[in-house]
């Protein structure tokens, strides 16, 4: 980010369009995509599934060249708490996607951990609470990714705290954060997942201003996550429920959040992502214009390029 000096750099990601996986025809095709994103005035976008965009990097930086794109970052997906095993299983994937995201120039890996029970059946996998040799093992695995990423491809680790996983709540964001090396790992702060899991991003931001690496922008609508929580529902069920929902309807205060990520006084990437699949292919563009207008309204230094 040399050439943004200390500015709040809003960009977006094909979640925001309902793109969850690399390949479903209820997801907006990636030529859409990239062109709406284009024509709602972003400049900076997130991979998204691998597989989604094209995974040659020639071909990939000539489509984001014709519509005047970066990436800031790709996603993987962790379970190092399983143990030492999972580093195997975790990093071929992973190299893949480092790969692609250093040859577009990005300078991020956003890394969200396993959730702990299934998604549509709601049933625990495993135990929602991990063991102090698995908090061990969780460390050690997100140290030695962040320390291959930043050496082999220069790639910062963001660690995405995420609902229904181990890593939600603001004790357990504290207990990674006090547990690993801050040269390997800091935090992908989601703004919409920290409320969910009920952490608080302004703490957060407050007490660990120097782990603050990265920022994905969202709101949780609170009567809807009362109802998710009295009924114990799934993160994917709660996303059906309606329990995202468009800046500036919901919580936490963006523009509080955005006061405060400006005061660190260097720069960073806040990439807006609303959740939306499944979802008609003509919602996701009015939405990503109005959110992008907003966030630009929330703060004197923060822009789209």
């Amino acid at each position: 980010m040399t050439d943004v000096e200390n500015k709040l750099i809003i960009g977006t990601a094909p979640d925001s369009w309902g793109v969850w996986f690399a390949d479903d025809p209820q997801q907006t095709p990636w030529e859409r995509f990239l062109d709406e994103v284009a024509e709602s005035g972003y400049k900076w976008i997130e991979l998204g599934p691998y597989g989604y965009l094209p995974n040659d990097p020639t071909r990939l930086a000539e489509e984001l060249k014709q519509r005047d794109l970066k990436v800031t970052a790709g996603t993987v997906f962790t379970a190092f708490h399983r143990g030492a095993k999972q580093y195997d299983e975790a990093w071929e994937p992973a190299r893949k996607v480092a790969e692609l995201t250093a040859a577009m120039g990005g300078e991020h890996i956003v890394v969200i951990p396993a959730m702990w029970r299934d998604d549509v059946t709601g049933e625990a996998v495993e135990n929602g609470e991990l063991t102090d040799e698995q908090w061990a093992d969780l460390f050690a695995g997100h140290n030695r990714m962040g320390k291959v990423l930043l050496e082999d491809f220069g790639l910062h680790q963001q660690f995405h705290s995420h609902a229904d996983s181990h890593v939600g709540a603001q004790q357990d964001i504290e207990t990674l954060l006090a547990a690993t090396d801050p040269q390997y790992l800091n935090l992908c702060l989601d703004t919409g997942h920290a409320e969910y899991c009920g952490a608080s991003s302004l703490e957060l931001i407050k007490n660990y201003p120097d782990r603050i690496g990265y920022l994905h922008l969202k709101q949780i609508n609170p009567e809807i996550l009362a109802e998710v929580n009295e009924k114990n529902m799934t993160w994917a069920a709660a996303n059906l429920a309606g329990v995202m929902t468009e800046p500036p309807n919901g919580l936490p205060d963006l523009r509080a959040v955005i006061e405060a990520v400006e005061g660190l006084n260097r720069p960073i990437f806040g990439i807006v992502e609303q959740d939306m699949y499944p979802v008609a292919f003509d919602v996701p563009m009015p939405i990503a214009k109005r959110t992008r207008n907003y966030l630009l309204s929330c703060g004197s230094r923060t822009r789209v390029q």
